[in-house]
């Protein structure tokens, strides 16, 4: 035992961690209108990346590169302030911001998954890995990735592929999989109308969760391959592991755990929150007295960048106009001023007044309730400022004229839909910080 410890622990040290966070998350729809996906906030206090990157950092990977590109600035000013923490000549140990830059091709910025990883193969060489683990930076999950390397090497394995089992209904959002006996894969088919269900369930199909395994040397080589081919879309799903899985040997890794009740083994815990009902439904199960993904595990803590900010504030004790949360999560910063919260979530800053009640909500950072305010089953993004009696969540077709709502009837509303010109004051900050970053290149000043 302590042997094959030792031997995971040699394996982690070889390997490098590449997660791809340039994606946009168009199903989010305004809520990504101006950051990445992985940079949407999650669970009161973190960003959607956080998770992949804390699971590295628990799993003894501390060798990252992040590879951005669309919308990135606050995903870059988050890692930076966060995840910085290697600056010393020599050190092992990086999160390293990897931005689109045109590195091979000065007419195309990335064109694919794989292409990601394929303009940056020089700076993956200098790091000389044996293992390259490629990690989507979107998905809310726990995972020893030790464990996957470990499947890897006992497989012989080329690649290995994460996978989770997930409803049929759902499977045509992923990369599906068929596997023999030995969990050697045997199809693949990127986002397919018709799923293949599992065989032993007609109800479920074999999923791929955007998480691989690579041997380094073998993965230079089929990125190679793929740059060549022009009918190829240069994607991990779409071309790569169809290509490799007749010849070469690519196994699946099922991302299972123990109940900690029962000793039997079950699905873990992963969301894809790409979707407007999807990210609600992933933070108001946060609100359960149990719920599945426990964010108070010691063992394997979440980490994240967060401004300091004072103690969250519960104020009035009048009847009618008590400042109280029931089943809900309130961050830092925040205040409940006389107003009724109810099995909602509240990221920092947060301000409530009285009167208002706000129930089945995921309230960002940042946002003003004004007095007697009723708000229902929403996501209310950073900066907004609601006023005093607005109604969200009673009339349907009032919503729909004001904000955007759900077929399920989850209501998103930003600033832009409020009249409120935070998020382009955000983008002229944005402009100026990008004007002042080439002025600095020119005259040759690191700040």
């Amino acid at each position: 035992m302590e042997r094959e410890a030792r031997f995971i622990s040699k394996m982690i040290s070889k390997t490098m961690a590449l997660i791809l966070a340039g994606g946009r998350g168009s199903r989010l729809g305004a809520l990504t209108n101006w950051r990445a996906k992985p940079a949407v906030p999650f669970g009161g206090k973190f960003r959607i990346i956080d998770f992949p990157l804390s699971n590295c950092l628990n799993s003894q990977i501390n060798k990252i590169g992040i590879v951005t590109q669309y919308k990135s600035h606050s995903l870059i000013r988050h890692i930076q302030k966060g995840w910085g923490f290697s600056r010393g000549e020599g050190s092992s140990a990086f999160v390293e911001l990897l931005p689109a830059q045109q590195r091979l091709d000065e007419t195309s910025w990335y064109a694919g998954t794989a292409n990601a990883v394929f303009q940056n193969i020089d700076i993956i060489r200098s790091y000389n890995p044996e293992y390259i683990l490629i990690l989507a930076g979107d998905h809310i999950y726990k995972m020893d990735y030790g464990e996957m390397l470990k499947s890897h090497h006992e497989n012989k394995a080329d690649m290995t592929v994460g996978c989770i089992e997930v409803p049929l209904a759902d499977a045509t959002g992923f990369g599906v999989m068929q596997i023999d006996d030995n969990h050697r894969v045997v199809r693949f088919q990127e986002k397919p109308q018709q799923p293949t269900p599992l065989p032993n369930d007609p109800n479920h199909a074999l999923a791929s969760m955007g998480i691989y395994v690579f041997n380094t040397a073998f993965l230079y080589k089929q990125l190679l391959i793929d740059s060549q081919n022009p009918n190829s879309s240069h994607d991990f799903g779409k071309d790569i592991i169809p290509s490799i899985i007749e010849k070469w040997r690519v196994f699946a890794h099922p991302f299972r755990e123990k109940d900690k009740k029962t000793g039997e083994d079950r699905q873990a815990y992963w969301r894809d929150v790409g979707t407007i009902d999807s990210y609600w439904k992933a933070n108001i199960e946060l609100t359960e007295v149990t719920p599945t993904l426990n964010l108070y595990d010691k063992e394997w803590p979440i980490w994240t960048y967060q401004e300091q900010t004072p103690p969250a504030k519960f104020v009035f004790n009048d009847e009618g106009r008590r400042g109280m949360a029931v089943d809900s999560l309130v961050s830092g910063g925040s205040i409940i001023s006389g107003s009724h919260i109810h099995k909602s979530l509240l990221f920092s800053n947060v301000m409530a007044r009285s009167w208002s009640h706000v129930s089945e909500s995921v309230i960002l950072p940042d946002v003003e309730i004004g007095r007697h305010c009723r708000i229902t089953r929403a996501v209310i993004d950073k900066g907004c400022k609601i006023p005093a009696n607005t109604v969200i969540g009673e009339n349907v077709e009032e919503d729909r004229r004001r904000f955007h709502v759900t077929d399920s009837g989850i209501i998103l509303v930003t600033p832009d839909m409020l009249g409120q010109d935070e998020h382009q004051a955000q983008l002229v900050e944005m402009q100026l910080d990008n004007q002042i970053a080439e002025k600095d290149k020119d005259w040759g000043i690191n700040r």
